[in-house]
């Protein structure tokens, strides 16, 4: 027998997509500010966009929200007030809703964390990429090692607990004694929540078109990355997910939820949704047009949408599991079944295979990566293909 396909957990998520100036290794949906940014017009067309999709999520609650870009903390906390409140309004939010805002330090205003904790936000998200000046200039970065840790301080005198540091590593001219001493200058911040990720050359980046120097090879961002973890692991933080580390109760409810293949709804340019249809046993993943202008113009209408494709059965095997396996904690074979509304007997010879490699371990129903499972991860994953 088929299993149902349920509805999963609902988070929402918000793209405000410009910055001040777009970095050299960013792929993401984000434009350089020109001028005076239409806060308030974007903010219409996101109310507007939100009306259109909310069909879609009648009744359900909505455990997180992540304001991404571009650089969200441009937008005043006014314009952020403005968003939460059209939204709770049209959504049920659950009594402990995560609500994140990502922050560039080199946009970070004295007076603006205050703000943005009374419209709502409970947890802030830094792009501080390093501690290194250097490593921060030859990343194309707008702020300084100084101005990252006043904004971080700035935060903490606002009252906020719930911070996230985004750093990378295997930079361009890093060594391992320079990736270390980020962390130890992350550490004296004392953030709940630590992003720490390879640097890695994106197609239609300029940093792919035009490598930088400097950057270490294979073995050398290895033995960085395994020194850091270690280094994390000694500071109390849980290493959950591939690139994420966590204090205790500390773990990101947002990228948990996507993780372990929840629905979200996209709004804002070039925004992306995935949305179980119990009613249809379907599942459907949306995108927005990306470009502002043209979103602003059609926010609302069908006109704004960029696709809608329903994830075909044979697909979400793939789907869940490059999400799941992302996770140390893995996935219960259950919860496999009724996020994807397939039988567990449908992966039965991927998990086979996987285990006999000693890539994946079964304890009971649940699925754990193993260390050596984790290190060719994308091996793994194609498995499920």
């Amino acid at each position: 027998m088929t299993p149902a396909l349920i509805p999963p957990p609902l988070s929402l998520y918000v793209h405000l997509p410009w910055c001040v100036r777009k970095c050299p290794y960013c792929d993401f949906n984000s434009h350089a500010g020109k001028g005076g940014l239409p806060f308030d017009a974007y903010v219409d067309a996101l109310v507007r966009d939100l009306e259109h999709d909310l069909p879609l999520v009648w009744g359900r609650t909505v455990h997180s929200v992540f304001f991404g870009g571009g650089t969200p903390s441009l937008f005043p906390p006014e314009a952020i007030d403005r968003i939460l409140q059209a939204a709770s309004a049209r959504l049920r939010f659950a009594p402990d809703v995560e609500i994140t805002l990502e922050a560039n330090p080199g946009t970070a205003e004295h007076g603006r964390f205050d703000g943005y904790r009374a419209a709502g936000v409970n947890r802030i998200s830094f792009g501080i990429q390093s501690f290194d000046d250097g490593c921060l200039a030859r990343l194309g970065r707008i702020h300084d090692s100084g101005e990252a840790e006043s904004a971080v301080k700035l935060a903490q005198d606002a009252g906020f607990d719930n911070l996230n540091l985004d750093l990378m590593y295997a930079l361009p001219g890093q060594d391992l004694a320079m990736a270390e001493r980020d962390l130890e200058r992350a550490f004296a911040l004392q953030p709940a929540h630590v992003s720490h990720y390879q640097l890695t050359l994106e197609p239609n980046t300029v940093f792919f078109a035009r490598p930088p120097k400097g950057i270490p090879d294979d073995d050398a961002a290895w033995d960085i990355q395994e020194r850091c973890q270690a280094l994390l692991a000694d500071a109390g933080y849980d290493h959950y997910e591939t690139s994420a580390y966590a204090r205790p109760g500390r773990q990101c409810a947002h990228n948990l939820n996507y993780w372990r293949y929840g629905d979200y709804l996209g709004i804002g340019a070039g925004a992306h949704g995935k949305i179980t249809l119990g009613a249809e046993q379907a599942i459907l993943r949306r995108w927005k047009h990306k470009h502002p202008a043209t979103y602003m113009a059609a926010a609302g209408g069908a006109q704004a949408i960029g696709g809608d494709d329903r994830i075909a059965p044979e697909q979400r095997p793939f789907e869940y599991m490059l999400n799941a396996l992302r996770l140390h904690e893995g996935f219960d074979l259950a919860d496999f079944e009724v996020r994807t509304g397939l039988s567990r007997d449908s992966i039965t010879d991927a998990l086979a295979c996987a285990r006999e490699r000693e890539w994946l371990r079964l304890e009971d129903s649940r699925v754990r990566p193993t260390a050596l499972g984790r290190r060719f991860a994308n091996d793994v994953i194609e498995l499920f293909l």
